[in-house]
């Protein structure tokens, strides 16, 4: 019976820093500033309803103010979760 025959493996060779990117270690860019964007206007929102006797931001929706001004706190939030 013959013998089969011998395969040889090509040596690997790591590849280069042009083919090889690295993965960005961390939070986007835009995180942040959305993030602190959504606290202030979420606070400033909360602020101006209690400053105007709930006149502003929008008179006609009463206490959904305050659902609206939270809701944007909360966004922050949870923004903040993913920031590194």
């Amino acid at each position: 019976m013959p013998k089969s025959r011998i395969r040889r493996r090509s040596v690997f060779t790591p590849p280069t820093s042009d083919q090889a990117k690295a993965a960005r270690i961390g939070s986007p860019r835009w995180l942040v500033p959305l993030m602190v964007g959504c606290f202030v206007v979420g606070l400033l929102w909360v602020v101006v309803y209690y400053v105007t006797q709930a006149d502003y931001p929008i008179g006609s929706i009463g206490l959904w103010n305050m659902a609206i001004g939270f809701g944007f706190i909360i966004i922050g939030f949870g923004l903040s979760t993913r920031w590194k």
